[in-house]
């Protein structure tokens, strides 16, 4: 199968994030507490919380900081999981389940809480996160949501089409529910801020440095790089929808796929106040999911999926910006100055996996969407596990690895699941 992940275009992002930090790659050999693999959310977030905890971290990245999923999303930051509602997931993960719940619940708040202790430049709103119903049935979904999150404490309230309309700036749903905990980001920004702060706090961060095989040796993992090596006592592997062959299984259990970002102009002052007027981040409840957030400089964020590749961006001009005016005819089909995509990490059941590879491995999959909080949350779990806390104390539920049956093929056809989740949008 042909990968195209070196054909990712240039995002809104990286033309107006911080620049990241000076790194290096990876020379000769080097040891530390843990390696960690992968430098987006998960891979940072665990080297900032080792290294306070004080281990010694490398981080080895193929590409460059928040270069996949981490620094092409839209920004959202979602307390939530994508499918699975608090009583489900406390009832899947068994005696951690409502402590994963409880994980879930704060990850919005861990997220903003990162960028205001380190002084992160990354555009950031705490305004709070909406999900529209987009049909009338989906009114009992919203409402189940909120009696389920409510009872575990979190900041959450049932909106009837009025509110909803307020909120939106469109009569174009029927109600919901919101989260005040959520917001938005530059989602860059955000990585590239959270490796300064690893650095500063003592890790080490190697760039254009993939790691190519790992093996145990002599009581330690040995991680080898294309010149050079770490030997490390634990390792963290965080790729996610990025994965390579370096530990087998792992990369066959998240399905990567693409899903497409854009960004108008930068829109005028009376236009900009009637959408999304108190600065709250959307996605509503389709499958073919509808999304939009602001950035700072008054630009509508939004993006779409497409079953087929071939002249995506030509289609999804189109596409998009009909959807644009047909929910916001003040603003008309707009114009994009910005399209891109990266990968996200799918897994079969639409559910994180969380694993321990072997002692001294661990690893997780399946940010299904929701990687920005959840990915932040979960490395920094990871990085205590590392740091010697009893998986007793983890607040992640672990699984054993599932590489999907037919995965090349699976691959491959996956993004035609978006032909049926249309098919089931417009159905009660």
């Amino acid at each position: 199968m042909t990968d195209d992940r070196s054909r990712l275009p240039p995002s809104l992002w990286a033309a107006t994030a911080p620049p990241a930090p000076e790194t290096t790659t990876l020379a000769g050999e080097a040891s530390a507490d843990l390696c960690v693999i992968g430098a987006g959310y998960t891979g940072l977030s665990a080297a900032l919380h080792a290294a306070e905890a004080g281990l010694t971290v490398i981080v080895l990245e193929a590409a460059s900081i928040g270069w996949g999923a981490s620094g092409r999303n839209n920004g959202q930051v979602i307390p939530t999981l994508s499918r699975m509602d608090p009583d489900e997931i406390a009832a899947r993960c068994g005696a951690q389940g409502e402590a994963f719940v409880a994980l879930i619940r704060d990850s919005a708040g861990l997220v903003f809480d990162l960028i205001r202790r380190h002084g992160i430049e990354a555009e950031a709103v705490q305004n709070g996160w909406v999900q529209p119903a987009h049909r009338p049935s989906r009114m009992k979904l919203a409402e189940a949501r909120v009696a389920a999150w409510a009872r575990r404490g979190a900041p959450v309230a049932l909106l009837d089409r009025a509110a909803m309309a307020r909120l939106t700036g469109t009569d174009h749903w029927h109600g919901g529910w919101s989260n005040a905990s959520g917001g938005r980001i530059n989602p860059l920004g955000f990585a590239r801020g959270l490796a300064r702060a690893a650095i500063a706090a003592g890790a080490a961060i190697h760039t254009a440095t993939p790691a190519q095989r790992i093996e145990r040796s002599g009581g330690a993992w040995r991680i080898t790089t294309p010149a050079g090596s770490v030997r490390a006592a634990k390792v963290i592997i965080a790729t996610n929808a990025y994965s390579t062959e370096l530990w087998p299984g792992f990369r066959e259990e998240v399905i990567p796929v693409r899903s497409y970002q854009m960004a108008t102009a930068p829109l005028s002052d009376n236009v900009r106040r009637t959408i999304l007027p108190e600065g709250h981040a959307l996605s509503d409840t389709r499958g073919d999911l509808y999304f939009f957030r602001f950035d700072a400089n008054g630009r509508l964020i939004t993006g779409g999926a497409l079953a087929l590749d071939f002249d995506w961006e030509h289609r999804l001009r189109e596409r998009i910006g009909r959807r644009v005016a047909a929910v916001y005819p003040q603003l008309g089909v707009p114009s994009f100055e910005y399209v891109w995509w990266g990968h996200v990490g799918m897994t079969a059941d639409r559910a994180p996996h969380v694993h321990e590879l072997a002692p001294g491995v661990t690893g997780w999959n399946g940010c299904n969407g929701r990687g920005v909080a959840l990915a932040t949350a979960i490395g920094r779990e990871l990085a205590r596990q590392a740091a010697g806390a009893p998986w007793r104390d983890i607040p992640l539920p672990l699984s054993p690895l599932k590489p999907i049956p037919a995965y090349a093929f699976v691959r491959r056809i996956a993004p035609a699941a978006i032909i049926e989740r249309r098919w089931r949008d417009a159905r009660d």
